[in-house]
């Protein structure tokens, strides 16, 4: 069975996340009603995977959309800089301090900017310079939360397809049960309603 599972699982996305094994035939993963408990529970296993992979994709994707309009907007004020011809008169604007505190500023014609890389660093870049910084990291970015995206569309097409397996895996155990039963002439007692069916 898990060699079964293996082989269907080969192909994966972009990122390298599996494909779930889709179940056509429950016969093509399960030989008799003994294999059942190992291939729900390996089914389980996989949607629980799918399930934390989705939940890391959703922080990362969120912590895009908020990466994304500060980028653009360091940006903006880059290529502002950029444009302003040496010899213009000094820019009198307000910058911001934290949330909530705001500054005055007046800001002569520069060919020098300040960014923060993170951790608590700060380099000076040629404005030009920090113009294709940007450019770059806000294109990566895009890219990432894209990609983030399109993860969590395959992430959820997964859970659904092993869900789907579950119950067609289930369905095919309660019918292998009543025909056993058929076969016994109804000697045996059902268990039908002694499985609960796992609803991922």
């Amino acid at each position: 069975m898990s060699t079964k599972l293996q082989n269907k699982d080969a192909a994966t996305n972009p990122r390298g996340i599996p494909f779930a094994p889709f179940v056509d035939k429950v016969e093509d993963y399960v030989s008799s009603r003994a294999e059942v408990d190992g291939t729900m529970k390996s089914f389980q296993e996989m949607i629980s995977k799918y399930q934390f992979m989705e939940v890391n994709t959703q922080r990362r994707a969120a912590g895009l959309k908020e990466k994304v309009p500060d980028i653009q907007k360091t940006l903006d004020m880059v290529q502002f800089l950029h444009s302003r011809k040496p010899g213009s008169e000094p820019l009198e604007t307000t910058f911001e301090l934290n949330d909530t505190l705001y500054a005055k500023a007046v800001i002569p014609p520069t060919d020098e900017v300040y960014l923060w890389l993170g951790a608590n660093v700060m380099l000076a870049y040629p404005v030009a310079e920090a113009e294709t910084l940007l450019e770059s990291k806000l294109a990566t970015a895009q890219q990432s939360l894209e990609n983030c995206e399109e993860d969590l569309d395959f992430l959820r097409e997964q859970i659904t397809t092993l869900e789907v397996a579950t119950a067609r895996l289930y369905n095919w155990e309660v019918t292998m049960k009543r025909k056993e039963k058929a076969e016994n002439g109804g000697n045996d007692e059902p268990s039908d309603q002694k499985r609960i069916l796992p609803n991922g």
